[in-house]
């Protein structure tokens, strides 16, 4: 295998799949990126076992061949060469070699019969959004996501389609983020996949256009094609909560306020709330809404904000990064805050807007 090019030709597709390659593995070849160099095309491939990138780059290929490499030393190498430089990469034996101006750099290799990769996901269908959809999708919902949580199908993020819609929600059992879409073109099947957490966040990091993409759905597998960059991850396998039980159903007792004010206001209030539970507590009235917060030090802050409400006198308690975090996915410039009473779940979103709701559980202060 012998293949020449730039330095920043080989740096797009090595960056755009390094986010996956672990820097500690039980595996050794999961350390490694799989290179295959063929008539003027070098496909680089990393994977955990659970997500796979695919990125591709034109060069010139001397010599066909497929070998794997250490991810992470590869990039250093390409990555630490002047701009503009060339490169060459050869194989021979069981040794890579790198080689720029007066540098010269040996790297062992593993072979590409060992590499695991995926091939067919068998998909059952294909949606086709642009990424800013997605990314939309993304961006209001993988906040909520579960980290490490037992319920394993909480630790990712649902993927939902039928009739016109693409729908995304994750929840961690403390809240919930929904946010859906309006698909142009034929009516989609119903379908339910939940992509893991990692998956999630690789997906989010690689979206940066305005460009079509496809979403091919299998009984194990997603993929995502988009930039020159092949997205492929493993589902996880289990039955994702009934989430529109969990919405709020509307009521009489709704908070309107500018969300700049409402979101700095928090932010100063929870500068005295506990460290580790973050609690802060909402005396919502006619007259207006008063945030509260103290601490085991027996420090306490309180502040008055100006807010559009009727309804019933209501005395709450959240988690205050919870509600900013709900908060911060809003568009627009108001945000609206409706409760039935002390002990139930806080519904977030923009006015007029119900493609994106946000809902926060209450807690006891």
């Amino acid at each position: 295998m012998k293949l020449s090019a730039t330095r920043e030709v080989l740096l797009k597709p090595l960056q755009a799949v390094i986010g996956v390659v672990e820097r500690r593995q039980t595996m050794p070849i999961l350390s490694n990126v799989l290179l295959v160099a063929r008539s003027g095309t070098l496909s680089i491939t990393a994977t955990d076992l659970e997500v796979e990138l695919v990125a591709s780059a034109e060069l010139d290929v001397d010599v066909d061949g497929e070998i794997t490499v250490a991810g992470r030393k590869l990039l250093d190498i390409v990555k630490a060469l002047p701009d503009e430089a060339k490169v060459s990469f050869t194989v021979s034996g069981d040794k890579a070699t790198v080689r720029s101006g007066r540098s010269k750099f040996s790297l062992a290799t593993l072979p590409a019969a060992e590499f695991p990769s995926v091939e067919d996901i068998k998909a059952t269908q294909t949606v086709q959004v642009t990424q800013a959809i997605l990314g939309q999708l993304i961006e209001k919902t993988h906040f909520s996501m579960a980290q490490q949580d037992v319920r394993y199908y909480l630790n990712g993020m649902l993927l939902e389609t039928g009739g016109s819609q693409l729908r995304a929600v994750a929840t961690d059992g403390h809240r919930l983020a929904l946010c859906q879409a309006d698909i142009d073109g034929k009516g989609l099947d119903e379908q339910q996949v939940i992509i893991p957490r990692k998956g999630v966040l690789e997906l989010q990091r690689l979206m940066s256009g305005e460009g079509p993409l496809n979403i091919e759905l299998g009984a194990n597998h997603v993929r995502i094609e988009l930039d020159g960059i092949r997205f492929t991850s493993k589902l996880i396998d289990g039955r994702f909560p009934e989430y529109e039980r969990v919405i709020p159903k509307a009521s009489s007792n709704v908070l309107s306020a500018d969300k700049s004010v409402l979101r700095s206001a928090l932010q100063r209030t929870a500068i005295l709330s506990n460290e580790k539970y973050r609690g802060i507590r909402l005396v919502i009235r006619d007259s207006g809404v008063t945030l509260q917060a103290h601490n085991p030090e027996q420090e306490e802050a309180e502040e008055d904000v100006v807010v559009e409400y009727s309804g019933d006198d209501i005395e709450i308690g959240f988690n205050v990064n919870y509600l900013l975090d709900a908060i911060s996915a809003v568009d627009g410039d108001d945000v609206t805050l409706s409760v039935v009473d002390s002990n139930s779940s806080c519904l977030v979103r923009e006015p007029g807007n119900d493609d994106a709701k946000f809902v926060v559980m209450p807690m006891r202060l």
